[in-house]
This record gives structure tokens, C-alpha cells and sequence, in this order.
């Protein structure tokens, strides 16, 4: 609980663990201890680098992803100094269910799903695994298994939208509540992505595509979180996104310090001997100096540090 994400900070849930914040987990919990098995969380993270160059390194994963890997295996390492045989996460790559809507190549995608199970094994990150689509559908296409994936799972975007909608009221559901969250931030990254140099739509012709696109995002999203909460129903819900007191899920933070930040949104830059991720524009425009490793550009250097470094993303 100490590294999650609420969408409130500003409640007693955020300097402690109230009992409706742990309900909705604690029997997941309880099955696993009683059996002597690591408790097992899921995570769909880790889709594929942003299509736009002012803010990644490239399509492949860097030392932002890095970060987050080992930040993730320090969780588990903290659980099993509790609770001995530990945890374990596995990250369920939503790339594939939604890249033909926010602008990535299944390539990219395939590209940068395999350098993560690369990070994973060349680092030793023993308690996190990977599960993507196609160990669903290995024998179709990937637009047949977006396909196959939304006959069997997808929900109809008018109720999507109703559930947005109602979300705008504070007196609604948890649940609409977190559909209106999740469609504003997932709209503002959309809007991010599509604004990069060169590109020659308005300002006001990309918000209302991005609009459009989010509710798409969110459907194919649920749609993967169903079906990973069927394929493995006795693991811990965690999500990247801020959840609130009694959701199904948890947020959960990828890097210190807590904020916004995912590592495919931007690149790992160190100052003053930590790692802390920025938009690549931003990282530049302070003077942090590009380091490349293997061949590939890897993460920045900020040096001149005097001044108060803010993430933005």
C-alpha cells in the first residue's frame, strides 16, 4: 500500500490503510498465504513506446523502463521480507489490444515486447513475468485477435460513454467515477501523442479525434482487463492508473518519486544521483546530456542540477 496511487490524496486513505481500500484484495491475499504461495498481482502495463520523438528515446525500451522493472521487482522483494515465499507480478502487455488506435505498429510493439522479456531475464527480475494476446491467438493475425478479443469481451462504447458521463457527478459510482478519470487522462496522452513537429492539424481537430479515440482505448482496455481477470482470478488487480478507496484495483506508482510519469511516455533522466522521468523536449530544454549504451540511446544526464527539476509528464 505504500507505493499505490489514489486518485484522492488528499483523504486519511492516503497516510493509511483504511479497511474498505483493502477489501476488495484481502481474500485474493488470504488464498495465497494459506496455500504458501506467492501472492500474485497483474498489471497491464508496458504497451509500447509513444509514437512521438519529442517525447521517447525511440520505439525500443530504455533505462525508463529499466527503472520501472527493478522498482517493480523491489516490491516484491520488500513482500518477502515479510511474507517468505513472496510476490510475484505479471504484466500484461495491452499494446497489442490497442495499438491500431493510438498510432503504434504491431512491430514496434512485438519489437518492444521482446527487449522487456529481454530487460527482464538479463537483470535477474526473477519475481515479474510477461502474458500478452497473442498467447491467446498465436494462429491469427493480430486484428484477428483484437477481433476475437472484443467478440468475447467488448462492451458496446454507448455504455462506455453513458458511464463516463455519469462519472462527471460527484454523487456517482466509484466505478463511473474512474471511467470519467481514466477517459480525461487517457484523452490528454492521446493529445500528447499526436502533437509532435511536422504534424498539420489544428489544436482543436486533434482534441476532438482524441476524444473520439479515447472511448475506443477504453473499451479495448476493459476488454483486456476482463479477460486477464478470468485468465488468472486469483491475483491482486493493479492498475498504472490513480484508483480510488474501495476499487477493484490498485494503483500502483512505477517510479520515486510518485507522479503521473510511465516510462513509455518518456525517458529516464538522472539527477542528483536518481533516476526520475521527463518528457525527452523537456530533458533537453535543461540541458541534460543524451547517454547511449550498446549502441542505442539509452537515458540523460542532467549535471548542471542547480536548478529545481519538475516532472511534467
Amino acid at each position: 500500500m505504500q507505493f499505490r496511487r489514489i486518485s484522492n490524496p488528499h483523504t486519511a486513505c492516503d497516510a493509511s490503510t483504511c479497511q474498505q481500500c483493502a477489501s476488495p484484495h484481502l481474500a485474493k491475499i488470504e488464498l495465497a498465504v494459506s496455500q504458501g504461495q506467492p501472492v500474485t498481482f497483474v498489471l497491464p502495463a508496458f504497451p509500447g513506446k509513444s509514437p512521438n520523438p519529442a517525447k521517447v528515446l525511440g520505439p525500443l525500451p530504455d533505462m525508463a523502463e529499466r527503472c520501472a522493472l527493478e522498482f517493480l521487482q523491489h516490491l516484491c522483494d520488500r513482500i518477502k521480507q515479510y511474507y517468505s515465499p513472496g510476490g510475484k507480478i505479471i504484466l500484461c502487455s495491452d499494446g497489442r489490444v490497442f495499438s491500431d488506435v493510438v498510432g503504434l505498429r504491431d512491430e514496434d510493439v512485438t519489437n518492444y515486447q521482446n527487449e522487456i522479456s529481454k530487460m527482464i531475464e538479463t537483470h535477474d527480475l526473477n519475481s515479474i513475468s510477461t502474458f500478452n494476446l497473442e498467447e491467446l491467438y498465436s494462429t491469427v493475425d493480430f486484428d484477428e485477435m483484437r477481433n476475437h478479443l472484443m467478440q468475447h469481451y467488448g462492451e458496446p462504447i454507448e455504455k462506455l460513454e453513458a458511464s463516463v458521463h455519469r462519472g462527471k457527478s460527484p454523487d456517482s459510482s466509484v466505478e463511473d467515477q474512474e471511467s470519467h478519470r481514466l477517459y480525461l487522462g487517457i484523452t490528454r496522452f492521446l493529445i500528447e501523442d499526436a502533437t509532435y513537429p511536422g504534424q498539420t492539424k489544428s489544436r482543436s481537430s486533434l482534441q476532438k479525434e482524441s476524444r473520439v479515440r479515447a472511448y475506443a482505448v477504453i473499451q479495448r482496455s476493459k476488454a483486456w482487463g476482463d479477460l486477464v481477470e478470468d485468465k488468472f482470478p486469483d491475483a491482486v488487480r493493479l492498475s498504472i492508473h490513480p484508483q480510488s478507496c474501495g476499487s477493484a484495483k490498485l494503483g500502483i506508482r512505477l517510479i520515486e518519486p510518485d507522479n503521473w510519469a510511465t516510462p513509455w511516455h518518456g525517458v529516464a533522466v538522472l539527477v542528483r544521483g536518481r533516476y526520475m522521468l521527463l518528457k525527452r523536449a523537456h530533458a533537453e530544454s535543461i540541458g541534460a546530456q543524451l547517454v547511449m549504451r550498446f549502441g542505442r540511446p539509452s537515458h540523460y544526464v542532467l549535471k548542471n542540477n542547480s536548478q529545481e527539476v519538475k516532472n511534467e509528464i
